[in-house]
């Protein structure tokens, strides 16, 4: 019998390597991948982002955990698509075209991909016209957008404009994050969410794909 706690702890703990090793000894035993995501992955992702908001987890701890999620899922992820399991959701994310800040962006796309979603990542300097391409092409349920530079925060209403003229604005949720970004100036521009932490932006992608 595969030992499941143990790839949950590797994962809190950040060792990759652990986390790929336990992976593949639970796939010997014959344990289902999906299984291995939710009782597993899922769960350890969720408290990393607790105890993020908690501050006993901080950035570097979080991409440590990220990091051993990531291993876990490179040798789960092709057996999930073999045996057709949905993901709950597809999300294209990114850094808004002028700024290549990437660190808050890979922790969330880390999170959503530990939470479950399918996960396009674009990187960053990111042009409207690529994030529209990729929802499209993808069949992606979310987009969501980071931006740390105040004076890029524009590029986030550009690029809703952009879903809005291409007329994708009412087949995707668009969530916007990142450190200078607040509620008020989400709702201002006509954002669907905003997260102001990677759990909490994991948390709405969930209430949002559900509604």
């Amino acid at each position: 019998m595969s030992d499941l706690p143990q790839l949950r702890e590797a994962v809190l703990s950040g060792d990759w390597k652990t986390a790929a090793a336990v992976t593949q000894a639970a796939i010997a035993a014959g344990t289902p991948p999906l299984a291995i995501v939710a009782g597993s992955l899922v769960p350890a992702m969720d408290e990393v982002g607790r105890l993020f908001e908690c501050e006993e987890y901080f950035v570097p701890e979080m991409l440590l955990s990220a990091r051993a999620m990531k291993a876990s899922m490179a040798i789960v992820r092709p057996l999930l698509v073999a045996s057709g399991a949905q993901p709950i959701g597809r999300v294209v994310i990114g850094t808004v075209k002028g700024d290549l800040h990437d660190i808050g962006k890979n922790l969330v796309a880390a999170m959503l991909e530990g939470g479950g979603f399918e996960v396009i990542d674009l990187g960053a300097d990111v042009s409207p016209e690529r994030f529209i391409e990729a929802a499209a092409t993808r069949n992606a349920n979310l987009v969501a957008i980071s931006a740390l530079l105040t004076v890029t925060m524009t590029s986030m209403k550009t690029t809703i404009d952009a879903f809005q003229a291409a007329g994708l604005r009412h087949t995707v949720k668009i969530m916007v994050g990142g450190a200078p970004v607040t509620q008020q100036y989400a709702d201002s521009i006509g954002a669907d969410g905003y997260g102001e932490s990677a759990g909490a932006a994991v948390a709405l992608a969930r209430k949002m794909v559900a509604a």
